[in-house]
């Protein structure tokens, strides 16, 4: 169940929410919301402060119960950290430190008085946007594969509302609940077992949202299709698996119908076992995660469709699974891309930048005027960059500005790595026009080496989410990125 999100109507100390959250900072000093709350109830919470019971530090908080003159049964009190060092992430952590809190509690709505603090250079509507995001992130819960649990005998938090100034129209909450519906769209994909979300069942999800929003346009090749477009890259790598390819294709028209659309392609391989070229079995099951790229453009899709923005957008995902059968593709294969070009697989496990190579080729056909890949490419991105950080590659200076600028706004962040030729000649191979894999260094750098050969002509930017793209470990999830980031990016081309 997704949070529903609404404007708070009253001051703190009179909201009849099931729970108010206010702030305190480490050395004490109380959010404005705390400020009032505590002076209806006689100093109570500074009284806590003094003695220690109540900290301020960043990560914590406290609910009290009961404040004599608040009309809320319930106060939450979530530790902000040091006053100077209150910024952007600071503040959507605290956000989420609260609703984290609040789904512990037996309360069906709640009221956030968070978004009335001070941070650096933000307004009211980036305030607004970035606690929703993180109240949401926090509320989401993967149920789709558990036993359908009884009613709830306690209440779940349902509705947050959040602390706006009365000049914030309702469009500002809109966009951000459309965001945020982006996100989880994106996560229950890639949180889902590969064996429901195949090829298949991504085609599917692409038509159900086209039926479901008017104007979207959906169209899904299948295996036949692409033989005949020639796409010798993707069919290699789908050839060992049971579970036939899928070319999915969306488009949302809301430009003018000469503007060039933008266009966003996403790496779907549903499952990587690594093909011959098979991936150790410790920590393979965290591979149903590596079609987080595709689940990241159909979330941004799905977000810029709901919002309605005032431009032309085409979302590509090739879809396969990546499986060692009998057929399977071998190292020392060559393929033949849609392009024409002619690619030796020297190792079937770099095998996301052979489907995305005939999806780049294919979305050309739309003439768009920026392509964006997003892919869990490579494993040297997260020894780069960790996991706080997506990697950015791009030849153009100004998109790279401009993808750069969305991901700090929503901090959703990226770090650019270069492309320059110097690293091309890594790629070369005496069988065929370029190998799959550039060798032992660079890999991340190659790899987009590698997808920039098909897209030349065009303003192209690759994003590797390989780290940021889920979070590790047996209850790992699926995060969501880089739906914010794309978003921002195209309501800064829509001009909103």
């Amino acid at each position: 169940m997704s949070l529903q999100f609404t404007f708070i109507e009253h001051a703190a100390e009179t909201c009849t929410a099931a729970c108010l959250v206010v702030g305190l900072f480490a050395d004490g000093t109380l959010s404005p919301a705390a400020q009032r709350v505590d002076a209806a109830a006689n100093g109570a919470i500074a009284r806590l402060v003094a003695s220690g019971d109540l900290s301020g530090k960043l990560g914590s908080t406290h609910t009290l119960f009961g404040l004599a003159g608040v009309h809320a049964a319930r106060v939450l009190v979530v530790g902000l950290g040091e006053a100077a060092k209150f910024d952007a992430a600071r503040y959507a952590k605290a956000c989420g430190d609260a609703v984290r809190a609040l789904r512990a509690l037996p309360v069906d709505n709640a009221a956030l008085y968070l978004s009335e603090l001070e941070v650096l250079g933000k307004d009211s509507a980036w305030k607004l946007r970035a606690a929703i995001l993180a109240a949401d992130a926090q509320a989401y819960q993967y149920a789709a594969t558990f036993k359908p649990r009884d009613k709830a005998k306690t209440p779940e938090l349902a509705t947050l509302a959040l602390a706006a100034p009365k000049a914030l129209d309702d469009s500002a909450l809109t966009q951000a609940a459309a965001i945020a519906r982006g996100v989880r769209f994106a996560r229950e994909l890639g949180n889902l077992p590969p064996n429901i979300c195949t090829p298949a069942y991504l085609g599917e999800q692409a038509r159900k949202l086209a039926a479901e929003h008017p104007g979207v346009h959906c169209e899904v090749l299948e295996e036949a299709d692409l033989r005949r477009l020639g796409m010798g890259a993707l069919l290699g790598v789908a050839q060992g698996s049971a579970n036939a390819p899928r070319l999915i294709a969306l488009e949302w028209k809301g430009g003018s119908a000469d503007d060039k659309p933008y266009a966003l392609v996403g790496k779907g391989v549903t499952f990587d076992s690594g093909g011959i070229s098979i991936k150790p079995s410790a920590g393979m099951e965290e591979m149903k995660f590596d079609m987080c790229g595709a689940a990241g453009v159909l979330g941004a899709f799905l977000a810029a469709v709901e919002l309605k923005l005032p431009l032309n957008l085409v979302c590509v995902v090739p879809a396969v699974e990546n499986m060692p059968g009998s057929n399977a593709q071998r190292p020392s294969d060559v393929v033949t891309t849609m392009s024409g070009l002619t690619v030796e697989v020297l190792n079937t496990d770099a095998e996301g930048r052979l489907i995305l190579c005939d999806a780049l080729t294919y979305v050309q056909k739309y003439q768009p005027q920026v392509i964006i890949d997003v892919a869990t490419l490579t494993g040297a991105c997260v020894v780069a960059l960790g996991k706080h950080a997506s990697g950015l590659m791009t030849q153009d200076d100004t998109l790279a500005d401009e993808l750069l600028a969305a991901g700090n706004a929503t901090l959703d962040r990226a770090w650019r790595l270069p492309l320059w030729e110097d690293y091309h000649s890594q790629l070369e191979t005496g069988y065929a026009d370029l190998a799959n894999l550039g060798g032992k260094y660079a890999g991340a750098i190659t790899a987009g080496c590698f997808l920039s050969r098909f897209t030349e002509g065009f303003r192209w930017a690759h994003l590797d989410i390989a780290g940021s793209a889920w979070d590790e470990g047996r209850k790992g999830s699926a995060t969501g990125r880089p739906v914010p980031l794309l978003v921002q990016y195209l309501l800064d081309r829509a001009g909103n």
